[in-house]
């Protein structure tokens, strides 16, 4: 994993193909980029994913927090009741990336319905995995036919989920697009127009879009570009994660699918250990003690910061990493392998156009590194020192020897705007609510991202959980 992530990393792009399905259909962001174009990128995205400009998002997350737990309460009532906790925690998961991401509010938590652009984004890789048969030939005609040429083919296949899957498509687009011209009118009228908006001109695209005017002319990135980032950027909660500019969609489709799902899987790990919800709600409450507790103070909280490493390497929301070998070249092992011809190898050669699947959730849970109970979720272990193996492997994950965020120049450049995002909706929902299971089961489901369904048959994203407000505990 060094050798393709860091080592040998222009060796393994994401893909030799013109264009990908993902490409086609969100546009070229982070996720889809390589090299040069990626680079240029990542260097105008760093700066705002600062913990500088974190520190100034935190009063935003935590207003957003407050309108969901007012929603709860009043759908919960006194006795408590099953609630689709997935549900809500996407629609406040794409709340926090809309306004302190985009300047821009999706949802007043008021009712029950959602925003198009909301259930677009929550639904878009199931949808993909329903047309994977017909979209995986993408990257080969690529290489004969242009992205409009193909996207007019796919618009004329008469298959319901490929209609779907391009009416979605084009909604991010067009949602994404508004959005941007909005934003550039403001910055035009100057910073006092900016002020009157959502995110007061501190959000991440308001800022992206100043870099953008004030770079030179090789730098600016076109509004294609633009529009595809969008969807793209927090992807970084995993994924590593218009021509070159960060696109709003990168922005918000990944940084809302994988974090609402890893919040999801941490309240059902505490509504089955309700030791655990206990320890961690005792801790929170003892440290706000009814207040908001600073940006500062909330990220360093020793166990709700093992809870969630633990949950985060053992249930990696992303499971696996695909690359693409562009020339001949070998690859070094950690440890030895013998052939089936039974020579010992050390590393093992890769032809050009191989792909390599990197397995994220194999190198967190390895026996040799973690240790017997690698399989195990014990968040206690964040609390000592760490197994000395780990530093012997050279994991290249950005994030604690976890390749759940990645690693090398195409880590999640997002994950701790993530983070902050988990441990502020935990605080307030932790000291509010007391979580526990309900008769309808629960699975996890792949397509790109893990997410609950309500049973193996499930197809559409949800997790009930009871919901009981405090005051009754």
């Amino acid at each position: 994993m060094h050798s393709i992530l860091i080592k040998d990393a222009e060796l393994y792009p994401k893909s030799l193909s013109p264009t990908t399905d993902i490409r086609m259909l969100l546009g070229p962001g982070l996720l889809t980029t390589d090299g040069a174009q990626n680079r240029k990128q990542r260097k105008l995205l760093n700066p705002v994913f600062s913990v500088a400009h974190l520190r100034n998002m935190t009063g935003i997350f935590y207003n957003i927090a407050r309108k969901l737990c007012g929603a709860l309460e009043a759908r919960v009532g006194t006795d408590g009741r099953e609630i689709d906790v997935n549900g809500w925690m996407a629609r406040a998961t794409l709340e926090m990336l809309g306004q302190a991401g985009l300047g821009y509010s999706f949802d007043s938590f008021d009712d029950d319905a959602t925003d198009e652009y909301g259930e677009a984004l929550k639904m878009f890789f199931p949808q993909l995995s329903k047309v994977i048969p017909l979209t995986m030939f993408i990257a080969v005609l690529s290489y004969v036919f242009s992205e409009w040429f193909l996207r007019k083919v796919l618009w004329a296949i008469p298959h319901r989920d490929v209609r779907r899957m391009m009416e979605m498509s084009d909604l991010m687009a067009r949602r994404s697009l508004e959005i941007i011209n909005e934003k550039k009118a403001a910055l035009q009228k100057g910073d006092d127009a900016l002020v009157h908006l959502v995110g007061e001109g501190k959000d991440i695209m308001s800022l992206l879009l100043k870099a953008n005017m004030s770079a030179s002319e090789a730098e600016r990135h076109t509004d294609e570009e633009l529009v595809a980032q969008m969807s793209w950027v927090p992807f970084c909660l995993v994924l590593e994660a218009a021509v070159d500019m960060p696109s709003p969609r990168t922005l918000i489709l990944g940084g809302m699918d994988t974090t609402s799902n890893a919040l999801s899987r941490i309240l059902q790990i505490l509504a089955e250990k309700h030791d655990v919800q206990e320890k961690l709600r005792k801790e929170l409450v003892d440290a706000s003690d009814g207040e908001d507790i600073p940006h500062d103070n909330l990220v360093k909280l020793p166990y709700l910061d093992a809870v969630c490493r633990e949950t985060l390497r053992l249930y990696a929301p992303v499971s696996f990493g695909l690359r693409q070998a562009a020339a001949d070249t070998t690859l070094p092992l950690m440890s030895p392998i013998r052939g089936l011809d039974g020579t010992l190898m050390s590393e093992i050669p890769i032809r050009r156009g191989t792909f390599v699947l990197l397995n994220n959730v194999g190198s967190n849970t390895n026996r040799e590194i973690w240790g017997e109970d690698a399989d195990e979720w014990k968040p206690e272990r964040w609390l000592g020192a760490l197994p000395p193996a780990l530093d012997e492997a050279r994991i290249p994950g950005v994030y604690s020897h976890l390749m759940t965020f990645s690693g090398g120049g195409r880590s999640c450049i997002g994950f701790k705007f993530s983070q902050l995002e988990m441990k502020v909706i935990l605080l307030l929902l932790l000291t509010r609510f007391k979580f526990e299971r309900t008769e309808k089961p629960i699975a996890w489901n792949s397509a790109a991202v893990l997410y609950p369904t309500t049973g193996e048959e499930g197809t559409n994203p949800e997790m009930f959980l009871k919901v009981i407000p405090q005051s009754l505990q």
